[in-house]
C-alpha cells in the first residue's frame, strides 16, 4: 500500500443543515437526496432547493437506505440502540442504550408514494436457528435482487456484540453468511458484483470476499473472518463507518475521527483521503452526474462535492 494522498473535495457545498444525525444517503433521479435521520427516526428528503421534508416516520434508529428491486426504499434500522447527547456543539451517540430500546433492530420498507412503512423481519437464520438482529446498519442490493446487509451489534462500556453479514434472497428468508465480525458497518459490491466489501468500525479494517453466487462468498485468507481478505488496515486509530463503491471500483469509506472519506483502489495498493470538516462523517453515495453526497452526522449536514473519478451506480435507482 502506498502512502495515502490527500484529495481536496472540489466544489464542496452544504445542501442541508439541522439534520438529526443523518445517514443512509440515496441520490434520486430528480436531484433530491433521501437520508435517514437516526436520532429523529425518519426517512427525510432534501430537495434541490435545500428544503427538508419528512417522507416517513420509521421509529427506532433508521441507519442505511437503498432502493430495492420493487422501487421501494429499504431501511436497516438499529432499533434505537443509541442514546444521543450534545457535546462540543455536535450530536454524538452515547452509551448505554436508552431504556426503551427493544434489544433488537429490523429491516423495513417504505413506499415513497404513500409513505407506508412495513417492518419486514427482525431475525435471521443462523446454524443454531433463528437469531434476532441486534443493530442492522448498512445494505446493498445485488443484480439478482438479493439484499446484503450488516448487523453492527451494540457496544457498551464493558461488552460488545460479535455479529455478522446477512443475505436476503429475492424470494426467501434472511440468513447469516459471514460470522463472526466485530462491528461490521459499511457494505458494498464491486461494479461487476464479483467482490463484496465490508468495513469494521472499531478495528478500522476493510475486508473483501469473492462472490461465488447469490448470497455466497469464497474466502481467500484462512486467518481473516470467514476467509476474508484484509483489503485495507490503515491503523492510526482509524474508525470506519458506511461505504460506497465508485465507477472505477474504488471503495470509498466514511471515516470517523479523521473526518472524511478514505478511498482505496480495488487491489488495495493506493489510498486517498478526502477531508471533510466533521469527525462524524458517516456515509457517502453517488449521483449519476458525478456528484458525491456525504452525511456529516455530528454537525447535522448533508454536503455535496464533485467526485474525481466516475461515479458509482447501484443496481436499482429511483
Amino acid at each position: 500500500m502506498s502512502e495515502p494522498r490527500t484529495v481536496e473535495p472540489a466544489n464542496l457545498r452544504v445542501l442541508a443543515t439541522g439534520l438529526r444525525f443523518p445517514e443512509g444517503p440515496v441520490a434520486m433521479a430528480d436531484g433530491s437526496v433521501l437520508v435517514t435521520e437516526i436520532e429523529r427516526g425518519t426517512l427525510t428528503r432534501v430537495g434541490t432547493d435545500g428544503s427538508v421534508e419528512v417522507v416517513a416516520e420509521l421509529g427506532g434508529g433508521p441507519n442505511g437506505a437503498a432502493i430495492g428491486a420493487d422501487g421501494h426504499v429499504w431501511i436497516v434500522n438499529n432499533g434505537g440502540c443509541f442514546r444521543f447527547v450534545e457535546r462540543m456543539g455536535m450530536l454524538i451517540p452515547g452509551t448505554p442504550p436508552p431504556s426503551n430500546w427493544p434489544g433488537h433492530g429490523c429491516v423495513q420498507r417504505v413506499d415513497l408514494e404513500s409513505g407506508k412503512v412495513e417492518t419486514l423481519f427482525t431475525t435471521s437464520l443462523t446454524p443454531s436457528g433463528a437469531e434476532r438482529l441486534r443493530a442492522p446498519n448498512d445494505l446493498v442490493f445485488d443484480a439478482d435482487g438479493g439484499l446484503w446487509f450488516t448487523d453492527h451489534g451494540v457496544r457498551q462500556e464493558r461488552s460488545s456484540d460479535r455479529t455478522a453479514v446477512h443475505y436476503l434472497p429475492l424470494d426467501g428468508e434472511p440468513r447469516e453468511v459471514i460470522f463472526p465480525l466485530d462491528a461490521p458497518n459499511g457494505i458494498g459490491l464491486s461494479p461487476d458484483g464479483s467482490r463484496l466489501y465490508v468495513a469494521e468500525t472499531h478495528s478500522g479494517r476493510l475486508w473483501a470476499w469473492n462472490v461465488t453466487g447469490p448470497g455466497t462468498v469464497e474466502g481467500g485468507n484462512p486467518v481473516g473472518p470467514s476467509g476474508g481478505e484484509a483489503l485495507l488496515d490503515p491503523g492510526g486509530h482509524t474508525l470506519f463507518d458506511s461505504l460506497a463503491v465508485d465507477g472505477e471500483g474504488w471503495v470509498c469509506v466514511a471515516t470517523l475521527l479523521h473526518g472524511g472519506i478514505t478511498a482505496v483502489s480495488p487491489d488495495g495498493t493506493q489510498v486517498e483521503r478526502i477531508p471533510l470538516a466533521d469527525p462524524l462523517t458517516t456515509n457517502i453515495c453517488f449521483g449519476d452526474d458525478g456528484t458525491a453526497y456525504a452525511t456529516l452526522s455530528g454537525t447535522g449536514q448533508l454536503v455535496a462535492f464533485d467526485w474525481h473519478r466516475s461515479a458509482g451506480r447501484l443496481t436499482y435507482q429511483a
